[in-house]
């Protein structure tokens, strides 16, 4: 798995945007104004939201995942050269799905069916 494929994977959730606050080479995807993948400069994997800072804990204790630079003990970076691609894209599905039920529901009610 690599940068395009992820980005091209995370273009595919209702109401998905990408941009780069953080500066070129940096592709943070969101949705309703709240970040649920990032990708760094450095392209070494996609930063993603668990559902608890126990599941986050799980898997860098498994080694399935590390920390997530910058991000809360939540957020896991799922490596590139390491990681299977069902589970990036597994992790991608369930930080999207995370983030989406944490928004307002007026803020839900106004995106894309899911």
């Amino acid at each position: 798995m690599d940068r395009q494929t992820v980005n091209g994977y995370c273009a595919t959730f209702p109401g998905a945007e990408v941009s780069a606050p953080f500066g070129p080479g940096h592709d943070i995807w969101k949705i309703g104004g709240k970040i649920f993948a990032a990708i760094g400069a450095e392209g070494r994997g996609v930063s993603v939201r668990c559902p608890d800072v126990e599941t986050a804990e799980m898997l860098r204790d498994t080694s399935v995942c590390q920390k997530a630079p910058y991000f809360h003990r939540s957020w896991v970076l799922v490596p590139f050269a390491t990681a299977e691609a069902g589970e990036i894209r597994h992790r991608i599905q369930v930080s999207y799905r995370v983030i989406r039920g944490s928004l307002p529901k007026k803020v839900q009610a106004a995106l894309p069916a899911d």
